[in-house]
């Protein structure tokens, strides 16, 4: 069966931060001892428990990816990682050309640790770098300063990093369009492979949603987005995903198998997890899962026969559609038409009828073998959403 699943990816969380960022909805958590002394040996022996419990559902398939992210992973050190690796390797066999993606904080970095953690096996990093500008990153409540991320991106590359993501916000407080643009600049200076471009959004259980910073005004975000996309693509960046830009051949690979709705186990505080199956009468089952959200929790689990799940979820047939469509119609390449029926257990027939209307609209590009967003579509993804995926 292991043939006809989708690819399996591996996600850990690392729980993790020096300080929580006012717009933050991720589960991190300052630490209680200091980031300085972070419980590594209990995490590691945590995580390798964690995926202990999930092997059977790997349904023997070789992992392709791997992604840390957090919390701040780049808190915990090189051979905390060289020995997690050891230990997944010992239980999973890793793809020949396996990515291993790292985020990574320019105010938590030195040479040191990138040559420690390119040594470890990973071979991609994702700094979160967010803004250059003073003013921005101190509203973001960063940690580091933009001369601190130029220099965290040259450390890496001298580790030997050839393969490095740029996280850059945008509609930040009181930014012009003018101070978007040179944010984008300087990290085109830096020659990136990746750039991940995104607009800040208040999300609920933030300081930012419980005050509100004084954001620019609706016509301001339209216009950085216009010019910071011709931008990059003009820079050799091309947009893949809506907010995920990169030159040949580098696109985020565990990225792309989520968007294709490939499978990926999830370990550590939080994590969250999708997994396909095929039940005694052949059609696809999709199930959603997730781990123990605290930190302190997520530790004390390891001795619990009860395991570090805490919930799980079947998808029912009729949400299989928007499922499947929220992920596959971020990528601008689209999606083979045949996947649709694939990946939902709806007939074609049925999809088909429905495009018509978002055609009209101008939300799909008019490609009859693939579903794809036009550029107005996947500025208004939630009514394309809505229009494929209505019962």
């Amino acid at each position: 069966m292991a043939n006809r699943l989708p690819p399996l990816s591996l996600y850990i969380h690392t729980p993790w931060c020096v300080r929580k960022c006012p717009y933050c909805d991720f589960n991190s958590h300052e630490p209680e001892s200091g980031a300085n002394d972070l419980p590594e040996a209990a995490y590691l022996a945590a995580l390798l428990s964690d995926l202990d419990g999930d092997l059977a559902l790997a349904s023997g398939r070789t992992l392709q990816t791997i992604f840390i992210g957090g919390g701040t992973p780049s808190l915990l050190s090189p051979t905390f990682y060289r020995q997690l690796f050891d230990g997944i390797r010992e239980r999973l066999a890793f793809s020949p050309s396996i990515e291993i993606t790292l985020e990574a904080n320019p105010g938590t970095t030195e040479q040191q640790r990138f040559i420690g953690y390119r040594e470890a096996g990973i071979n991609r990093l994702s700094l979160g770098v967010q803004s250059f500008r003073p003013t921005q990153l101190s509203a973001l409540g960063r940690i580091h300063t933009g001369n601190e991320a130029v220099t965290a991106i040259g450390e890496a590359r001298a580790a030997g990093f050839d393969n490095l993501n740029i996280d850059l916000m945008h509609g930040l407080p009181q930014q012009t369009p003018e101070q978007a643009m040179e944010d984008i600049d300087q990290a085109l200076a830096l020659d990136p492979e990746h750039l991940s471009w995104y607009q800040l959004t208040l999300e609920p259980n933030t300081a930012f949603f419980s005050h509100p910073p004084p954001l620019p005004e609706e016509e301001a975000l339209w216009d950085i987005q216009e010019a910071g996309h011709q931008r990059l693509e003009q820079a050799g960046l091309r947009r893949y995903e809506i907010s995920a830009y990169a030159r040949p051949g580098c696109q985020s690979r565990h990225n792309l198998n989520y968007w294709r709705f490939g499978d990926y186990l999830g370990i550590g505080a939080g994590a969250h997890a999708k997994l396909s199956s095929i039940d005694s009468q052949g059609k696809w089952q999709i199930e959603r899962r997730w781990k123990t959200r605290q930190p302190n929790a997520y530790l004390r689990r390891a001795n619990d026969p009860r395991g570090f799940l805490a919930g799980q979820q079947l998808i029912e047939p009729r949400e299989l559609p928007l499922e499947f469509a929220m992920n596959a119609l971020r990528l601008t390449e689209g999606v083979p038409l045949a996947d649709w029926a694939a990946h939902t257990g709806q007939p074609e027939a049925l999809l088909l009828a429905r495009l018509h209307s978002a055609q009209e609209k101008g939300l799909l590009m008019e490609m009859p073998e693939k579903l794809r967003a036009s550029p107005q579509g996947l500025l208004f993804l939630n009514e394309l959403l809505a229009l494929i995926s209505e019962e």
